[in-house]
């Protein structure tokens, strides 16, 4: 018999919100031209990066593979911390001037799983500052507080696809992988919440909607609203049309 459900465990960036095309891209740009650079992330050329996770691993990964003839500073790993956190304080602002909501039904499936004492938490390779400005631009300042552990960041060396992220948030919140579901957007996420053995539930968005999503259990265009159904793309919904906890329970194999 399997474990009863307890937690659900949330991706941020494309997951919990449309935050990569028209939040951290435009950031990146924001922060090289701040620093004088004549770099310009065009939504193709993000879409391509997006392949490596970690915002200062993208920025090595751009410089290796589209700008290899850049003459690098002497501290190459200052100037490129320096450089995101310049970018994670552009995004910071743009997220407290409201410009970026949650997606379809993540709201209201947040606060009805909250309300049924599930436990709730992040697991990102954004950072921290990025998950909790995010929060409290949309669900207000206690945003945050719904969600018991906020793994994000550094705090695992080895970024998604690895499963790091997923194991540091399950041995914090004592949890057994089998009693939760994870949500994703990416195969880079996927792959991170199947390695650490979790059900997956994945919404995709313009950038990840063509990636292999072999091994989710549900695969949607969106969490959705009553009315406002998702577009099945992978899996059974048991004639649901929107994502609520009665099929996310479905899927980890309760009623």
């Amino acid at each position: 018999m399997s474990e009863k459900l307890r937690a659900l465990l949330f991706d941020v960036d494309g997951t919990l919100a449309d935050t990569e095309r028209d939040g951290h891209r435009v950031a990146f740009n924001r922060a090289f031209a701040e620093a004088g650079l004549d770099w310009n992330w065009s939504v193709e050329l993000y879409g391509e990066l997006l392949a490596v996770t970690g915002g200062k691993e993208r920025i090595r990964h751009f410089l290796e593979r589209y700008h290899s003839g850049f003459e690098a500073p002497p501290d190459l790993a200052g100037f490129v911390a320096g450089l995101h956190a310049a970018k994670t304080r552009h995004y910071v602002r743009m997220l407290t001037e409201g410009g970026i909501p949650l997606r379809s039904g993540v709201e209201r499936l947040l606060k009805a799983a909250s309300t049924a004492g599930l436990r709730l938490a992040i697991a990102t390779t954004t950072t921290p500052d990025n998950v909790t400005a995010l929060l409290a631009s949309t669900l207000g300042e206690e945003g945050a507080a719904l969600f018991e552990c906020i793994g994000a960041g550094d705090v695992v060396p080895a970024k998604k696809p690895a499963p790091d992220i997923y194991l540091y948030v399950l041995e914090k919140m004592g949890l057994d992988p089998a009693e939760c579901v994870a949500f994703e957007d990416s195969e880079n996420g996927l792959r991170s919440a199947l390695g650490a053995k979790l059900k997956t539930i994945v919404t995709t968005n313009d950038y990840t909607r063509g990636h292999d999503f072999g091994g989710a259990a549900l695969v949607v265009d969106r969490l959705g609203e009553p009315g406002e159904p998702f577009e099945l793309i992978d899996g059974d919904p048991a004639g649901a049309e929107y994502v609520d906890l009665d099929l996310v329970r479905r899927v980890h194999g309760h009623q």
